[in-house]
């Protein structure tokens, strides 16, 4: 596996990681009316979105470079 393949799974684990986190924190956020728990899930959402523009942005970047 190339470093770019390698980068590209990682990305997208990440993005997958990131909304999930968010959706359990909102989900405890509607049980418990914790306030902290709205800003992290709002956060882990922002993260997401930024994980989508940089793996845009990377494979704009590396789109010459094979995956093997």
């Amino acid at each position: 596996m190339s470093l770019k393949a390698f980068h590209i799974v990682f990305i997208v684990l990440s993005i997958a990681l990131a909304f999930g986190f968010s959706v359990w924190l909102l989900q405890s956020y509607a049980r418990s009316n914790d306030g902290w728990l709205l800003v992290g899930g709002i956060a882990s959402i922002l993260a997401g979105i930024a994980l989508i523009m940089y793996c845009i942005r990377i494979l704009r970047k590396l789109k010459n470079v094979s995956y093997l």
